[in-house]
């Protein structure tokens, strides 16, 4: 028989060696460096392998939340492992102590984005960091922030709250449906400003539409109207190439665990430099907020922190630095205009963009009289397809490098059956 002591240790070593956290852990070889050249499609079905998505799984919602790899998975799980020991070796090590400067984790990251570390500060997610700017920027009653009729509830509720508490003017413009062009957003932009306007905050790449913004272009006119510019980059990193320094942009937030494949719980904010930090009181503040001379690092002074998902992201960015970003971009690229054009085909209204180069890796149509949610549910339900949108009938098609043309085959055969099932 057992006692209460063994039944838990029994317990607790059948959790840890179940088949489902033993198949998470077990490692999965990367394809050769070589084997893109020789068979593009052979390379792609083994980085499909790194994820433990089931094979008959169709994920076309990475827009919304990616999925964690083997390789950050091992980094996160033996994270813990090491981390929980209590073994460190100063007295004061993490997990003893939270409150570092994670040197080691911000400059791979920085490094990957474009950025010094010194201008990186790493955060829990895209909403954290919108808030920061949100409720620090420097503004009085009757400034005003311009922002797009299409940015996530993240980066406009924060500058709700301000307008609800200090009377700080939420101004938005209308962006094209679809743009044709770069020009049409500009436009738009350059349009809306006012003697008022004391920052332009939008979307990098539109949560809503998957259209990305000219950033460099609304940096640059900006800067030229000496308006501070900020984006919301929840979508960019690991979906497109993104070199914040060249961008030119005074501020910029965004996720790590949706394209980039990251640790659930993390996201950034980028300042430029001292003149903009300047600008931007912290809105959670510990020991050292008010020192400028950590620069970004004083914004990530939030308390305890948790080391292991930082261990994650640097897997993250290792896996995706070895495949390498300009072969992900293509990739991703590729199979969101196959999709796009594959639904445009069908009668669909396309809401992206009709330019390739506002469109990464996210092609969004428009789908009457598909109601969204009831294709969404009987996707999912039924078939283990995930997409999302909005109702009531627009599509938002995520397409990450590791699906397969046969993956985006079987949505569009299903698609047409469900139209035909319901007479549409």
């Amino acid at each position: 028989m057992f006692d209460r002591r063994s039944f838990l240790g029994s317990a607790t070593a059948a959790s840890i060696a179940s088949p489902a956290a033993a198949q998470a852990l077990k490692a999965v070889p990367l394809p050769a460096a070589d084997l893109h050249g020789r068979d593009e499609d052979a390379y792609w079905k083994a980085l499909r392998a790194q994820f433990v998505i089931p094979a008959d799984v169709v994920n076309l919602n990475v827009g919304t939340v990616g999925s964690s790899p083997r390789p950050v998975l091992k980094a996160i799980f033996d994270g813990f492992e090491t981390t929980e020991q209590m073994t460190q070796a100063g007295s004061e090590d993490y997990p003893i102590w939270g409150y570092g400067s994670w040197q080691t984790y911000r400059k791979p990251f920085a490094d990957f984005m474009g950025a010094h570390v010194d201008q990186m500060a790493i955060l829990r997610n895209c909403t954290e960091a919108n808030s920061y700017v949100a409720n620090g920027f420097d503004m009085k009653a009757g400034d005003e922030v311009l922002m797009s009729d299409e940015e996530h509830g993240s980066g406009e509720m924060p500058w709700m709250l301000r307008h609800r508490r200090y009377g700080v003017v939420v101004k938005k413009f209308a962006m094209p449906k679809p743009p044709k062009d770069a020009a049409a957003i500009l436009n738009r932009i350059n349009d809306a400003i006012t003697p008022r306007t004391k920052i332009i905050f939008v979307s990098h790449i539109s949560t809503a539409t998957g259209v990305i913004l000219p950033a460099k272009e609304i940096a640059a006119l900006a800067r030229s109207k000496g308006i501070v510019s900020a984006f919301d980059g929840a979508h960019a990193p690991g979906m497109i190439k993104v070199d914040l320094n060249d961008i030119g942009c005074d501020l910029y937030t965004g996720s790590m665990h949706k394209w980039l494949f990251a640790t659930k719980g993390t996201g950034f904010l980028y300042l430029r430099d001292e003149s903009v930090m300047d600008r931007v009181w912290n809105t959670v503040a510990t020991g050292g907020y008010d020192d400028p001379t950590r620069k970004a690092d004083r914004y990530m002074q939030i308390g305890s922190s948790c080391i292991p998902t930082l261990m994650g992201l640097n897997a993250a960015i290792e896996l995706a630095t070895s495949i390498g970003m300009e072969r992900i971009e293509a990739r991703n690229r590729l199979l969101a205009d196959y999709i796009h054009g594959e639904m445009v085909k069908r009668g669909a209204e396309s809401w992206t963009s009709p330019d390739p180069a506002l469109r990464g890796a996210i092609a969004t149509v428009n789908a009457p009289p598909v109601q969204r949610m009831e294709l969404q549910e009987w996707l999912w339900t039924n078939h283990k397809i995930r997409v999302r949108g909005g109702n009531p009938s627009k599509l938002r098609l995520a397409t990450p490098y590791f699906l397969s043309k046969a993956d985006i085959d079987r949505f569009l055969g299903l698609f047409d059956e469900f139209r035909k099932m319901k007479g549409a």
